[in-house]
């Protein structure tokens, strides 16, 4: 490889014929997709056939890092996983912390992909170039904890773990993978891909020293980076003070934190749950990824055991959106769905719905809001695929669509919506209809301009500008889920800073225009992918009880005007002139 920063190899794992192949990636293929996001998307772009469920052993599931990763820069410890979500059936990517990303770049690869699948649970172990498909049938059933910790006895704590529990082995659609303590690629059920490949764990070591091209120049950028990290209120004061939970009382207050399954926008007793609540009666320390400066996660002390304190999406999806009001229940609820490997977000969301569903008489078993005894149960039985859990497995779509009620599905296009109510910011209703791997707030995070102010603050009712900022913000996010990089650093840096943490680590000569025109190709790469898949402009929409509500979002007219910002036709698919553009769908990697 000329550039530097990155490996230039994928490693192939062919879990049915247990072969391993290395493939050498060109450093142009890695230039027009960053790595990351960018580069598990071209993958499985290339690599999956279409219309096929996204458990057939054919559809691969990739774990990839960035040109980024390993380097000294600033909270880059990360993995993305990528893959075709069973719960969406669109091309999806999750983002993880943890240090797992670490160890397969420093194992020698910008990219693990797994096909095929394996007829007993096994895992993959991979030390430096030692590789090893191992039997795991002795892990069935085991906590994500439970399986961390029998890994790392077997392997030694230098090893770093990625895996699912039993929600991932019954393949449930929201089952998600976890990596170390605390760490979750969440959302769109990944976790249940791998375990349609058999696969229970990966176990990462790595040894071999990344050469960047101007270490010093990262450090020194570094430097820069504190200063602003430091003197912003989000970043300086309020994530490393209060975790990501400062949110709730914020969104609450603007009338914005959806409660009893988005038939409210405010939740009375938020208080109750909120950041300083925990802080006051549960909190016992602090606790960050690694070489991160805003260490935002924090660890609570319960009944004398320690656990994660639950995020803000988490507190609100089961709590507010459920009428839970109990920090020591949310905990615990928080707590199973992690040793059990379940999304908190479309866990949450689909015992709203099913608690509607229930309330309306057209469930058989009856399940009240805020019954967290009732909670508990149902997530265990999800996990498991017991009784009313296996309803609940499917997620809230399909749960709804059986029922004949599918406007009670909080969702788009399948991905339960997360916590800020689209009603109440249009930018950010915009980016729910257009987000590639349905409802979601990470694909453009307008709630940063329409809400905290950052870099400045919108008119969230305004829709004018909105279809110009929201691209934008989908084309940054897809960049930075590809260098990979903390989103929270993007709550203060911008475009440029990235595009020279980028240069000085390949020595490539990325500007902010060529790193955002990466983030665009990714965007229009996974929006075709889902196009062959039969998603059209219909599904760029929101749930019909948000359409239908006393100010509802103009989402049509500035869908319109967001296709036209894209350059996409009316009926949302990219013209010819800009795939040319863009290079797509580009040369096939070969394998």
């Amino acid at each position: 490889m000329s550039i530097k920063g990155w490996r230039g190899r994928l490693l192939v794992v062919d879990l049915s014929q247990r072969l391993f192949k290395t493939v050498e990636l060109s450093s142009r293929l890695l230039k027009a997709y960053i790595g990351g996001r960018g580069l598990g998307v071209k993958i499985v772009y290339d690599h999956t056939p279409r219309r096929v469920d996204a458990y057939h052993p054919d559809v691969p599931l990739i774990f990839a890092v960035g040109p980024l990763t390993a380097t000294p820069f600033y909270s880059t410890a990360r993995f993305c996983v990528i893959s075709k979500s069973p719960l969406t059936g669109t091309l999806f990517d999750s983002s993880c912390g943890g240090e797992l990303g670490l160890e397969l770049k420093k194992a020698g690869f910008d990219a693990l992909m797994v096909k095929g699948s394996s007829k007993s649970l096994v895992s993959l172990v991979i030390d430096d170039e030692d590789f090893l498909i191992k039997d795991a049938e002795g892990l069935r059933g085991y906590t994500t904890k439970a399986t961390r910790e029998a890994l790392r006895k077997d392997y030694g704590e230098e090893f770093k773990v990625a895996c699912i529990g039993p929600a991932g082995e019954n393949m449930v659609r929201m089952a998600s993978i976890n990596s170390d303590e605390g760490h979750v690629a969440g959302r769109g059920g990944l976790g249940a891909v791998m375990g349609a490949k058999g696969l229970k764990a990966l176990v990462v070591r790595g040894s071999k020293p990344l050469e960047v091209a101007d270490e010093k120049g990262i450090r020194e950028l570094n430097r820069l980076v504190l200063k602003r990290i430091k003197s912003n209120p989000i970043t300086g004061k309020a994530l490393p003070g209060l975790g990501t939970l400062f949110l709730l009382q914020v969104v609450n207050e603007h009338g914005m934190l959806p409660s009893r399954n988005f038939k409210n926008t405010s939740f009375d007793e938020a208080y109750k749950i909120s950041a300083e609540l925990f802080k006051a009666k549960l909190f016992k320390r602090r606790k960050g990824c690694f070489n991160c400066p805003i260490a935002c996660k924090r660890v609570v002390n319960l009944k004398g055991e320690e656990h994660p304190q639950p995020e803000f999406e988490t507190t609100w999806a089961l709590g507010a959106l459920c009428e839970v009001a109990s920090p020591e229940a949310l905990v615990e609820l928080n707590s199973l769905c992690n040793d059990l490997g379940i999304d908190t977000i479309s866990m949450g969301s689909t015992l709203a719905c099913a608690m509607e569903l229930s309330e309306e008489g057209l469930l058989d078993t009856r399940v009240t809001w805020g019954d967290v005894e009732a909670m508990k149960e149902l997530i265990a039985d999800t996990a498991h695929r017991r009784g009313l859990g296996r309803t609940l497995a499917e997620g809230s779509k399909k749960m709804a669509e059986r029922l004949s009620r599918p406007e009670l599905s909080m969702s788009v296009k399948g991905l339960e919506l997360p916590a800020y109510d689209p009603r109440g910011a249009y930018g950010q209703a915009l980016a729910y209809a257009t987000s590639n791997r349905g409802g979601c707030h990470l694909r453009a995070y307008m709630i940063s301009t329409e809400l905290l102010g950052v870099p400045i603050l919108l008119d969230r009712l305004n829709p004018i500008g909105k279809a110009e900022l929201v691209a934008y913000y989908e084309n940054f996010l897809a960049a930075i889920d590809s260098l990979i990089v903390c989103k929270f650093l993007s709550l203060e840096l911008d475009d440029n800073i990235f595009a020279s943490a980028l240069r000085m680590a390949t020595g490539g000569l990325f500007t902010r225009a060529e790193l955002i025109k990466a983030g665009e190709r990714i965007w229009n790469l996974e929006r075709l992918f889902n196009l062959e898949e039969g998603f059209t402009s219909s599904h760029d929409t929101l749930p019909e009880r948000i359409l239908s509500s006393p100010g509802a979002p103009p989402l049509q007219a500035m869908l319109e005007k967001y296709y036209e910002v894209r350059g996409w036709n009316r009926a949302g698919k990219p013209i010819e002139a800009k795939l040319e553009e863009l290079g797509l769908p580009g040369e096939r990697i070969t394998m």
